[in-house]
């Protein structure tokens, strides 16, 4: 995958698969856009080396590359955001069917009363850490829009996310290049890494869930 995603850094294509990658994993989750982008880093940072270490001008040689990855960071994050909005829109229009396919889902029905809470306490860090999180992002973007949460209380959640999630998923590629090389191992370490983030954000959703569930049994229990 390395090889042929490194073919792609010096052209203008390697936008346009990151781009639709991250779009389209709202919808399907099991897109590997976060390794897609991480290899994208790691080769754009091989070709940074080296030119760096053919030139006696590394330096002059080296500055095309710089942007590269920072158009990757807003390529991923802007892709990010508007496949939020998309997801958020549908579920919005989405009606009868869609309120009852959630109220059969107790993940999709807990995220939704959750991210509401939030928001209206002035807080969305739930949508920064769900980014992360295995089909979090579907998740929350669904439950905002299903619960007709105002665009302008969701929109600059959803942008912090896609630019920390992206900014990530670019800097570990890159540093992991660094440090390792542009080698599959040096993938395969910023990819570990990035499932670690992703357990760890998955963990953090779950656990108030489980108090509450664990609060309400106890009330029962009490009451009876």
């Amino acid at each position: 995958m390395l090889e042929s995603v490194g073919a792609l850094t010096g052209s203008p294509w390697i936008y346009a698969v990151v781009a639709v990658s991250v779009l389209l994993d709202v919808f399907v989750p099991v897109l590997p856009s976060g390794v897609l982008v991480i290899a994208a880093a790691t080769a754009a940072a091989g070709s940074t080396t080296v030119a760096g270490a053919a030139s006696a001008t590394s330096a002059a040689e080296q500055v095309p590359e710089v942007p590269s990855l920072l158009a990757l960071i807003l390529c991923a994050a802007t892709a990010s955001v508007l496949g939020d909005l998309v997801a958020y829109r549908l579920a919005w229009r989405g009606g009868e069917r869609l309120d009852r396919a959630i109220a059969r889902s107790r993940r999709l029905t807990s995220a939704q009363e959750r991210l509401g809470t939030a928001l209206a306490r002035g807080g969305g860090i739930l949508v920064v850490i769900a980014r992360f999180a295995p089909a979090g992002r579907s998740v929350v973007s669904l439950g905002a829009g299903a619960a007709h949460r105002k665009v302008k209380e969701f929109l600059p959640w959803s942008a912090l996310a896609g630019v920390a999630w992206a900014g990530y998923s670019v800097g570990l590629g890159y540093f992991g290049a660094q440090w390792l090389g542009a080698t599959w191992v040096g993938t395969a370490v910023s990819v570990l890494a990035l499932f670690l983030a992703g357990a760890l954000a998955a963990y953090v959703m779950r656990r108030p869930a489980a108090e509450a569930a664990a609060r309400a049994s106890t009330a029962t229990a009490t009451t009876s």
